[in-house]
């Protein structure tokens, strides 16, 4: 919706796709609707004064009508050659973008907003409907899936996998708010949400059932029905462990993977210096 309330008209056109629509007027609707999510003007989720997020339901419907309309096509760049829907090519950019994207194998799929001096390092990967935001730094073999949210400013290591959430469209996609550090090899999946600030340390993984001790505050933070797993402003989050409760684990002394809050960062430190502490 605008900010009056009313339905844009791009929004009108996408909640009218049906079954019966004429293909060649579903693919100007989608056409029309991946440019504004490319603008940033429509977002698959966006946060309100309150800093909750909120999901936009009939922003995944375009996204998944895009997939129903489309027929697979051929594509090629160089000695390259690719098979996807029609309607959902890579994205192509200028200088003038403000962005840059090394050379390597990586793609930015169409319906993707990418905010000025990103820059992206190959291979990595970003899915329809995503939106990062301005100076975030993808590095080698990162995913960022379909409609997660990053914010500016983001450091998201090699490789790690930022998730897609595209069904059911009621579900939060993953956000990943400003100035947060997100660690080699980690995984953030499940509509979590990691304020801004956070660091998530190497090789640590979220997912809407991981639970995440915080040994500074003393508490146990989890996904709810009615909320999503959110790892607090500025927490700085290592992998860790915690002893299995079955007889028989308890017998072989086995263990299973836990994330632990160990530090909240300051503004004096930066993320480097909040992990090293964190983990003498």
């Amino acid at each position: 919706m605008t900010a009056t309330g009313q339905f844009s008209s791009v929004e009108v056109r996408v909640r009218a796709l049906g079954a019966s629509t004429d293909r060649i007027e579903a693919v100007k609707t989608i056409g029309l609707f991946l440019a504004e999510l490319e603008k940033g003007s429509i977002r698959a989720a966006t946060r309100d004064a309150d800093g909750i997020w909120h999901v936009a339901p009939w922003v995944k419907e375009g996204i998944l009508a895009a997939f129903k309309f489309g027929v697979n096509s051929e594509f090629a760049s160089g000695a390259l050659s690719f098979i996807d829907k029609d309607t959902i090519p890579a994205r192509r950019f200028k200088v003038a973008d403000g962005l840059r994207i090394v050379p390597g194998g990586s793609s930015i799929r169409r319906g993707v907003y990418i905010g000025k001096g990103v820059v992206m390092m190959p291979p990595a990967f970003v899915n329809i409907g995503a939106y990062v935001d301005e100076d975030t730094m993808i590095d080698s073999h990162a995913l960022i899936g379909s409609c997660a949210q990053v914010g500016k400013r983001v450091h998201l290591s090699a490789g790690a996998q930022i998730g897609g959430v595209l069904e059911p469209v009621g579900n939060l996609p993953v956000i990943v708010e400003d100035d947060v550090v997100v660690g080699g090899n980690c995984g953030v999946y499940e509509g979590t949400v990691v304020r801004g600030r956070a660091v998530i340390g190497a090789g640590v993984v979220l997912t809407g059932s991981t639970p995440v001790y915080d040994l500074v505050r003393g508490q146990i933070y989890k996904r709810t029905a009615e909320r999503p797993l959110e790892i607090p402003f500025g927490a700085v989050v290592v992998p860790g462990s915690r002893p299995m409760k079955n007889e028989f684990a308890q017998s072989l002394g086995l263990q299973v993977a836990t994330p632990m809050i160990v530090k909240y960062r300051d503004e004096k430190t930066d993320s480097g210096t909040a992990l090293e502490e964190a983990l003498r």
